[in-house]
């Protein structure tokens, strides 16, 4: 846990203090995530149904060029999944998505968005439902339950009016959750859609 925090302390410092101010765009970030997990174990995959849940955090725009952007964030990310009304995943995690961002200019001050990228994650709580019975999900000691860390892609388009983004997301999850190789693998799957507000420097 200790080498995670240092990495999201290291990540966050390089991203945000790389360029100036003047350079720098910042702005808000929320949305809904439609998540579940990919479940693999023994040859056969099954994908439960998925969990509405939220995203929420600031954002930071870095021109490489005049039409390509460097757009690191920090994020709360609900994510998780559930099977009708039997049983329910959910996990709150901190993510810091690294998207190259494009921004393709059309007619009047519309701009076309496609953008794509690596995520880490950590997932710092969460919480199981059974049949009306409700559990805290351990992700450390020898009982836990699930992997805390994760990593995957980011892949999404939207459009840019004036200091608003709306984009819709897909983030594919390359990390096992499940605590052992015996548990076969459990995957993030998220669609996200998200309204961005960007402050402009003056």
């Amino acid at each position: 846990m200790k080498i995670s925090v240092r990495i999201f302390a290291l990540v966050v410092f390089v991203l945000f203090t790389t360029h100036t101010k003047a350079q720098t765009k910042f702005g808000i970030r929320g949305g809904l995530n439609f998540s579940t997990f990919s479940i693999a174990q023994d040859g056969a995959t099954v994908t439960p149904d998925s969990k509405t849940s939220f995203n929420l955090g600031i954002i930071s725009e870095i021109p490489l060029s005049t039409d390509l952007y460097l757009q690191p964030g920090i994020l709360f990310s609900g994510k998780g999944s559930k099977t009708s009304s039997i049983s329910t995943l959910s996990t709150n995690n901190i993510e810091i998505p690294i998207n190259a961002l494009y921004k393709l200019k059309t007619a009047g001050s519309i701009k076309v968005l496609g953008f794509a990228g690596p995520y880490i994650g950590y997932a710092v709580n969460g919480k199981s439902k059974l049949q009306g019975i409700t559990s805290d999900i351990t992700f450390s000691g020898n009982d836990k339950a699930m992997n805390a860390f994760d990593c995957g892609l980011n892949f999404g388009v939207g459009v840019e009016i004036k200091s608003f983004q709306i984009t819709a997301q897909y983030g594919l999850g390359l990390t096992n959750l499940a605590p052992n190789s015996s548990n076969g693998t459990v995957k993030n799957k998220v669609f996200g859609v998200s309204l961005s507000y960007l402050f402009i420097n003056k």
